[in-house]
């Protein structure tokens, strides 16, 4: 028996999704959550096999809320199902350790074949979003001091002047998270503040 937790910020979409999974053999929901802390909070109950995600969600991400998930489970398999396939989304999905990215045109049976798959220790990755894994991972530029992809997109965003908050509601995480990036960004860096973190953005071309 595979147990599901779902999470998506659309009430209809998750309960819609929940029927679903109930009607597939070998699969059981044991939670329905609403954004990425809500489902990291009742993984953290119910220890579900799977997290099947959304990418785009208020207070916790997709993504943020895969990385908490791996932290707090090495064990948890996450499947992103979202109507996001750009090439930044799907790379940021795996690279916090989603083992599937789906977009929310697959149906039943690609569900329960990615479901059984990420079970299985195989990656699932939708056919529609493939060429943008390759597309992206054959164009990411090498980063400096070991800045990870978020943090890049992290310090763009202070060069162009946003505040702590305006990052938060760009990226759809909160704003402990954005300064868990900028603590880690700074130190990688070696800059003590914004206007040095500019600095070192333009120094590295990485504006």
């Amino acid at each position: 028996m595979i147990r599901v937790l779902v999470c998506d910020d659309q009430r209809v979409v998750r309960e819609g999704l929940g029927t679903l999974l109930s009607l597939i053999d070998g699969v059981t929901v044991v939670g329905r959550a609403g954004d990425g802390e809500e489902a990291v909070a009742l993984a953290a109950e119910t220890r579900p096999d799977v997290v099947l995600t959304d990418l785009r969600m208020p207070r916790c991400d997709g993504v943020e809320a895969t990385r908490r998930l791996r932290a707090l489970d090495p064990n948890i398999k996450v499947l992103m199902l979202t109507t996001y396939a750009d090439d930044r989304s799907v790379i940021d999905a795996l690279r916090a350790g989603a083992r599937g990215y789906l977009t929310k045109d697959a149906g039943a049976v690609e569900i329960e074949q990615a479901l059984r798959q990420v079970m299985d220790g195989q990656a699932a990755i939708d056919p529609a979003v493939q060429h943008h894994v390759i597309a992206a991972l054959s164009s990411e530029p090498a980063l400096p001091d070991g800045l990870t992809p978020r943090e890049l997109e992290v310090l763009r965003l202070i060069a162009d002047g946003l505040s702590n908050t305006e990052i938060a509601a760009q990226l759809f995480v909160s704003e402990a998270t954005v300064k868990t990036h900028i603590n880690h960004l700074f130190a990688k860096a070696g800059v003590r503040d914004r206007a040095q973190a500019v600095a070192y953005a333009y120094r590295h071309g990485l504006t």
